[in-house]
Parts: C-alpha cells; structure tokens; sequence
C-alpha cells in the first residue's frame, strides 16, 4: 500500500509505503509523485516495508528522476537494516539519502 501526504509549508512530499513494495504499487507509488506540483523535497518511508525487490529499486530511480536527478532532494527514512542492506548492496546509498 502508498499513501502520500504534502507539507505545503515544507513543500515536501511524503510518501508511505508499508507491506510488500514491489512492482504490485507501481501505479499507486507513482501517482503519488506525479499528481502533487512544486514539490522541492520528497521523503519515502520505509518503516512498515516487509519486502523490497528490483521493481522497487526501479521505482526509486523513476521518482529521482522525475525529481530532478543529481538535483533531486530525496530521503528514504525510517527503513529496517534489511531494507537499507539491499539498497546498499545497490549502491543506492549513493543515490539517496539513506537513515533508518
């Protein structure tokens, strides 16, 4: 599941998503990107994930695209040591701004 909320003060977008993310919450987690503007910030989290797999890791470089690439301002926060070691195994930590 995705849920997404926009601190208009902050301009930054969070996204929540819990259970399995894989590529089952494709249209949902990039819905959640696309239908809010001015966005300057975009925080992903990670609390409640249980499983990630290579559609996620896709998902996450779709977001940091449409964010801006290199420019882009994204956190992934609150993830488990199981989710930040796949990302790390991705070099993901790399990309994004990882904390758990």
């Amino acid at each position: 599941m995705v849920e997404s909320s926009f601190d208009i003060k902050k301009e930054c977008l969070t996204i929540r998503v819990t259970g399995r993310f894989d590529y089952s919450c494709h249209k949902m987690f990039k819905d959640a990107f696309t239908e809010v503007r001015n966005v300057k910030e975009y925080e992903v989290n990670l609390a409640d994930v249980s499983y990630l797999d290579s559609s996620a890791l896709g998902m996450l470089l779709l977001l940091r695209d449409y964010a801006g690439g290199e420019k882009a301002n994204i956190r992934l926060v609150s993830a488990n040591s199981a989710v930040i070691d796949i990302l790390k195994i991705a070099n993901f930590h790399r990309l994004f701004d990882i904390t758990e």
